[in-house]
């Protein structure tokens, strides 16, 4: 929405909704972790052409809405001493130092970033752990495997269900452990963070039908014929990508990945604590979950004039 208001096309404010939520710096680094660094650079680029092919679709074939004018939004992200508007960027330049500059990324890596996808990544490691114990290692390997039927049933999961990037790595992680191809474990990881059915409920409101079409259409075609190329990928490379998944924590010695993890369950404690408080408070009222209310950005019709009084 802030995109949108500040000027944005329709494509590129869809390009953005769709690379935010498929890949970033947190759920490349998981990849890394659990997964083999061809999936690392996979994910990226795969998010990467989804969302550039959906941007491109979205300006050829979207309807064009009249939208108010730009409005800058440039408030310091350090501690918002200055709106950007009023204030020379060369004066603003001099505000911060590199050491104020560094502790505000930090601050907000800790606290805003990890408190908002701890929760989801602890939901995640959970149903991993599920998966692994419970699931019998020749049930998808027997039954769904790799191909275009997987593919198809992995957007059928993954478009409706709400899970974010970082939560949904160690899911994909344990599927490609019971036998699921790379290429399908892919899919999932396109199509679940980036889709949701409260959030196709707002963007139809938001950007309306035919956008939200495209939207949905863009992510399921991309991912299914992305899965099948990394498929052939791994194929013809020889790898496995079963054999090759967590390998990665074994370049790091032993105290090394547990005094990461004590720092990770750390930081994770009041993010995660908040977030099973107001879960629980949403459920205690009727509702596990409670779907933003739509935003219409369409133009309001004119007021209809007053009646004429003849007499």
């Amino acid at each position: 929405m802030s995109l949108r208001k500040q000027g944005a096309t329709p494509g590129a404010t869809t390009a953005f909704l769709i690379s935010t939520p498929e890949s970033g710096v947190d759920s490349i680094a998981v990849t890394y972790a659990l997964m083999d660094p061809v999936m690392t650079v996979a994910r990226p680029v795969s998010a990467f052409i989804t969302a550039f092919t959906a941007g491109v679709l979205e300006n050829l074939f979207g309807y064009r809405r009249p939208t108010a004018p730009p409005v800058r939004d440039l408030t310091c992200p350090v501690d918002g001493c200055c709106d950007g508007v009023n204030c020379d960027s060369a004066v603003h330049r001099r505000h911060h130092s590199p050491a104020e500059k560094i502790r505000a990324g930090l601050r907000f890596a800790v606290k805003d970033l990890w408190g908002d996808i701890a929760g989801w990544f602890l939901l995640g490691l959970l149903l991993a752990g599920l998966i692994t114990v419970l699931v019998p290692d020749d049930l998808f390997s027997g039954y769904l495997g790799g191909g275009l039927p997987a593919m198809l049933l992995m957007v059928a999961v993954g478009v409706p269900l709400y899970i974010c990037a970082s939560a949904s790595t160690p899911i994909a992680a344990a599927l490609i452990l019971k036998g699921v191809s790379p290429g399908a474990a892919l899919v999932f990881l396109l199509a679940g963070p980036a889709t949701n059915m409260a959030a196709i409920t707002v963007l139809l409101g938001v950007m309306g039908k035919r956008a939200t079409a495209i939207y949905v259409g863009a992510i399921a075609v991309c991912a299914v014929l992305l899965g099948l190329a990394v498929d052939a990928v791994y194929a013809g490379l020889g790898i496995s990508a079963r054999a090759a998944a967590g390998q990665a924590a074994e370049v790091f010695p032993a105290a090394v990945q547990w005094l990461a993890a004590l720092a990770v369950v750390a930081m994770s404690v009041k993010p995660v604590t908040r977030s099973l408080t107001a879960w629980i408070g949403r459920l205690s009222r009727g509702s596990a979950v409670i779907p933003p209310t739509p935003v219409s950005t369409r133009p309001k019709p004119p007021p209809s004039p007053a009646p004429c009084d003849d007499t």
